[in-house]
């Protein structure tokens, strides 16, 4: 027995040194993760969680410089023509073989009408399989910023798609329940273990990735709290690591709490307001024939009646930097002139309703989501406040994510609030969601349906503009149009803090993401 005892020794240590190594990251937000369908919800949450799980041919390194990911080199054959070879020997967590046919078949089913990712693949002709390990980008047009937009398109099993009858993205707009949608089969770091709705998701470690991880982090389990007391005390107590959403009326708190850290940084995600543009009659307004927001005084009014100092200050406790700009500072086309707001000034607002022919002021309702973006309910409630005195009635309609986006893309929203990233660090990529005409993938978040053919032929311009200097410049003529023309009006820059505990080290980044290459728990 003695030689037997000697072997067990060893192998219960092994166990036990194992198990110290293993560091689950538990963590929460106010949201919870809609949609595993890695290309069905374009959204920040959402996109992490498909990140930790999906790949795309090239990725951002620490300081947002691409990389290589699943194609190891890619090589621009011409101004329109992009070949890539993958990766040798990755594997989905299914086991199988990432072939060339797997990335075909994402990049087309990314372009599929249901698919939320199709303004990142505009302008894309054709993909094709050359070998059984490259493929070749077939362009309409040069694109400038290519590799930082195919960032996002991520890429999944055709075999497995297939097997469960999931061809197609998941059509989130109508609440579509596919095997997609709570399952999943990447090439990622970590392996979809569970995701329960509205209670907890669950990742493990993928023991065969083809990547290095530089920290220690073994499994990640997230809790969807909206509470931001119960978050909170969760903190507090140890029984989660991480909040990525501390109430901004927290952080003073937080900042003097032993045990805990705030991580703070400007997010590259600016929060505006849409406005329905192009219905005849606004849904829920008491104004029957003639739609208000088709008028720029009244666009102009109601960002004009915006106390912005104030909502910095009590809303958001100086977590935000106020914004006239379309997109935030990280973003090429950026400058401050174009960020530089219309005053505050209630007096003229009043007196442009009136010039519009609406001396009293309307009703209409205000679509807000309450568990997306930082303050997101108490920004509308107090911005209801601020509009009642020039007249205009907004009445609140707060709602969850799993409702709120259905609707939004559904045009289905007179007035909503909504917040979008530059996560190519371009400003076409806002322009080209949000204020383009509605066309092909072009205009995908534009749910006021804002049209403006002269913005749009800056937007396409640029699209295709190979002088960067030219093309800078055709930027911010288009983000002045939007200005100008109050297409949406802005709100601010969102400043980001994040709370964990002080044996949790991370690196806070402008996406909002958390990249578990970089995070170690001591």
């Amino acid at each position: 027995m003695r030689p037997i005892r000697l072997l067990i020794a060893p192998l219960v240590l092994a166990l036990v040194a194992g198990a110290a190594l293993a560091k689950p990251l538990r963590w929460a937000s106010q949201g919870d993760v809609q949609s595993f369908d890695p290309h069905a919800y374009n959204s920040a949450l959402n996109n992490q969680f498909n990140a930790f799980v999906y790949e795309g041919l090239v990725a951002y390194d620490q300081q947002f410089t691409i990389e290589p990911a699943l194609a190891s080199k890619w090589t621009q054959v011409d101004a329109t023509h992009w070949r890539f070879e993958l990766r040798p020997g990755v594997k989905f967590h299914d086991g199988t073989a990432l072939t060339a046919d797997d990335v075909v078949f994402s990049f087309e089913r990314a372009l599929s009408p249901t698919s939320n990712f199709k303004v990142l693949l505009q302008g894309v002709s054709s993909v094709k399989k050359l070998s059984p390990s490259s493929i070749e980008i077939t362009l309409a047009a040069p694109n400038p910023v290519l590799l930082r937009q195919i960032t996002g398109v991520r890429i999944i099993s055709k075999d497995w798609a297939t097997k469960h009858k999931i061809e197609k993205p998941q059509n989130f707009a109508q609440k579509e329940e596919t095997y997609a949608v709570r399952n999943a089969n990447g090439t990622g770091p970590f392996v979809l273990k569970s995701s329960q709705p509205g209670i907890k998701t669950e990742l493990t470690l993928n023991p065969n990735w083809w990547g290095k991880l530089n920290g220690n982090v073994s499994q990640i389990v997230y809790t969807p709290i909206g509470s931001d007391a119960t978050r909170l005390a969760a903190l507090l107590s140890g029984e989660i690591d991480f909040v990525l959403d501390p109430a901004p009326q927290d952080v003073p708190k937080l900042r003097n709490t032993p045990g805990v850290k705030i991580i703070e940084g400007a997010e590259f995600r600016t929060i505006f307001l849409g406005l329905d543009q192009a219905s005849e009659e606004l849904a829920g307004s008491n104004i029957k024939g003639r739609n208000p927001f088709k008028d720029l005084r009244v666009r102009q009014a109601l960002y004009q009646a915006i106390d912005i100092e104030t909502l910095k200050r009590v809303t958001m406790r100086g977590l935000a930097q106020p914004a006239g700009s379309l997109v935030a500072p990280q973003a090429d086309g950026w400058t401050a002139e174009g960020d530089r707001r219309l005053p505050f000034d209630p007096v003229r607002a009043k007196a442009l309703l009136t010039e519009a022919g609406y001396p009293d002021g309307f009703q209409v309702p205000l679509d807000c989501p309450n568990d997306r973006y930082v303050n997101d309910e108490e920004i509308c409630k107090a911005l209801t406040a601020f509009w009642a005195k020039i007249g205009v009635q907004a009445r609140l309609n707060s709602q969850g994510s799993s409702t709120y986006f259905p609707k939004l893309q559904r045009k289905e929203s007179s007035l909503h609030l909504l917040g979008w990233g530059v996560a190519t660090f371009d400003a076409l990529y806002s322009l080209q969601a949000l204020v383009h005409s509605p066309v092909g993938g072009d205009g995908s978040w534009n749910y006021g349906r804002y049209v403006n053919p002269k913005l749009d032929a800056l937007i396409d311009a640029a699209k295709v503009e190979g002088d960067v200097a030219k093309r800078r410049g055709q930027l911010i003529a288009a983000l002045k149009i939007v200005q100008d023309d109050v297409a949406v009006i802005p709100l601010h820059h969102q400043v980001i803090p994040w709370a964990a505990r002080s044996n949790i080290n991370l690196v806070h980044r402008a996406n909002n993401h958390i990249d578990v290459r970089w995070v170690r728990i001591d």
